[in-house]
């Protein structure tokens, strides 16, 4: 889940109405249970929500939110927050955030880790897999012929299974910022012109389901979480509840990567070490 949330997609009818409770009740649920703040996007919900939900036989809204809190329905769940957010991403995303990791937190966890030649990264709102796979390239070509000896997987972990699924499967249209040889090295061209994430690269990301707002209860704790444009869905109290457990959930000397658009509060347990990149 990631990026700005987009104008509304009206569908070929009208989109309905939403009575003022019955917003109120969504709006909470999903604030209640994802984070996600929808005060201000009655318009948005109504744009998105009002043509599917006439395809799935609700009448009105009021029926969709009686049967969305009632039943807490996973499929249902799971189309709101689809239409709700935008899972968008790729390749090279903020390139100088990457060139940062690379050139100065990757040496450094290396070193770190001469001994066990483990590194737990974590990639949290992963969207459709773009980020761990560019973070997998990098750890590759860093690490070089020394790459078999180190386990190097990425944990990738989004709300949307639609986002997941794409990930799992791996399979792009490519942007021009991929160099050359990483086309060669790490993809495998389709007839279509699309790209295939090859196996090395996708054995190293480890995709899985995981609702930020749950508690943190990975086996290790994390050397780096990349967190980048998920917390712009959330308001400030929300942010600063999960960095707390992100800062819990990261090794002493480990890092949390948000987006170049995004803030931490000035009472964050973090130390700010470079713009969007923070220091336990």
């Amino acid at each position: 889940m990631s990026n700005h949330v987009d104008d509304p997609v009206i569908g070929s009818f009208a989109p309905m109405t939403i009575s003022d409770a019955d917003f109120r009740r969504l709006a909470n649920f999903i604030h209640s249970n994802y984070g996600i703040d929808l005060s201000q996007k009655r318009q948005l919900i109504t744009g998105r929500l009002s043509t599917t939900i006439r395809q799935r036989g609700y009448r009105n809204f009021s029926e969709f939110v009686d049967h969305l809190l009632n039943v807490r329905d996973n499929d249902e769940v799971t189309l709101v927050l689809n239409k709700l957010t935008t899972n968008y991403t790729f390749f090279m995303r903020e390139k100088e955030h990457l060139d940062y990791f690379c050139n100065s937190i990757l040496p450094e966890l290396v070193r770190r880790h001469q001994k066990d030649k483990t590194l737990a990264i974590w990639s949290a709102g992963c969207s459709s897999g773009e980020e761990p796979y560019n973070i997998s390239m990098f750890l590759f070509d860093y690490l070089g012929a020394q790459a078999k000896d180190w386990d190097t997987r990425i944990l990738a972990t989004d709300i949307s299974e639609q986002a997941l699924a794409s990930g799992k499967r791996g399979v792009y249209e490519l942007p021009d910022t991929i160099p050359a040889s990483w086309r060669s090295k790490y993809f495998v061209d389709n007839k279509d012109g699309t790209h295939t994430v090859a196996p090395m690269v996708k054995n190293n990301v480890i995709f899985q389901r995981f609702n930020l707002m749950d508690p943190i209860r990975f086996k290790r704790k994390f050397d780096l979480i990349f967190c980048r444009n998920v917390m712009i869905y959330f308001d400030q109290p929300t942010k600063d509840a999960l960095v707390q457990r992100f800062y819990d959930a990261t090794v002493p000397g480990g890092y949390l990567l948000i987006s170049y658009s995004e803030n931490l509060s000035q009472q964050t347990p973090y130390r700010r070490l470079a713009p969007a990149t923070f220091v336990k």
